[in-house]
């Protein structure tokens, strides 16, 4: 028996006579779900308000797929040299997540300072939103048949039609399904994240650099079985050149500033404990003196 993930068809469906190209739906999805929870832990950690990271991350987003295709359009150049018309087609596929990160974050960020949060709270509640966005997104690729990875036998690999096989892999029929590989790993980066959010004291913004590392460990081994074009050198693909750089980015700014936040609660002095306990007695004292001028409840 013969097992594999099927591909869809085509990466277009219609509602009536409207197109709906199913790559940047998956984006969308993921942008609204990363919103959301983005948004409750920006509340729940009392950083700020959902409506807050909303608006900063309407700002981070669009940044972020403008830097997304930039970075594509930079390291594809050849694909586009010759029909610049095809830049800004994004819903063909085409948006590089080291570019996306590298400018959406910051941009992000500023814009929720001037909303009037502050950028460790605002890191902090998007660190764990960014991956399930990024694990909802990947999909797109399935829709697509794109960015597969080697050919396998594995009863999991991914079914490619031969219009959308590399040239050199033509006579295997199933890969590596990449795509899920990142999916997968984004969503348990992202419930890792939100554990530790919840038990470990961190200091405040460590969270995002703890993402960037994760993200970074799950791109590179994913790179390694893709085989789709790309520019390379020493061995490596570009964008593992890119997860190595911030895997040690993120280590570095750890290492430098620190992660954990060992401070203690501030100590209770205790000539403030002598005085309260003072002031609770004469309160006491005074509701008794009160009590004895009561009128009785037996008077009519």
């Amino acid at each position: 028996m013969i097992a594999y993930i099927p591909s869809p068809s085509s990466g277009v469906f219609h509602l009536g006579p409207l197109p709906i190209h199913a790559y940047g739906m998956m984006i969308a999805i993921g942008v609204i779900a990363g919103a959301w929870l983005g948004g409750r832990e920006l509340e729940r950690i009392g950083g700020g308000t959902t409506e807050q990271f909303s608006s900063a991350a309407t700002w981070g987003v669009v940044a972020g797929i403008i830097g997304a295709r930039l970075y594509h359009v930079i390291t594809a150049w050849e694909l586009f040299s010759n029909d610049l018309g095809r830049i800004p087609k994004i819903w063909e596929g085409g948006l590089g997540i080291p570019g996306g990160l590298i400018l959406g974050i910051p941009v992000g960020l500023w814009i929720g300072r001037r909303r009037g949060v502050s950028m460790s709270a605002l890191a902090t509640a998007a660190a764990p939103a960014i991956p399930l966005a990024q694990s909802i997104g990947r999909w797109g690729n399935w829709w697509n048949q794109e960015l597969y990875g080697r050919p396998t036998t594995l009863p999991w690999g991914l079914k490619i039609d031969p219009e959308h096989r590399q040239e050199s892999v033509q006579q295997y029929s199933t890969f590596h399904p990449t795509f899920l590989y990142e999916s997968l790993w984004n969503l348990g980066l992202c419930l890792v994240l939100l554990w530790i959010s919840r038990h470990v004291r961190l200091k405040p913004g460590r969270l995002l650099a703890l993402y960037v590392a994760g993200y970074g460990v799950g791109r590179f081994w994913v790179e390694s079985l893709r085989i789709d074009p790309a520019k390379s050198g020493g061995g490596l693909r570009l964008n593992q050149w890119m997860a190595i750089a911030a895997v040690v980015l993120a280590v570095l700014f750890m290492v430098a500033f620190g992660l954990r936040d060992r401070s203690e609660p501030a100590l209770v002095d205790e000539d403030d404990v002598v005085e309260e306990t003072e002031l609770a007695d004469v309160v006491e004292e005074t509701e008794l003196t009160n009590d004895d001028h009561l009128p009785s409840d037996n008077l009519t």
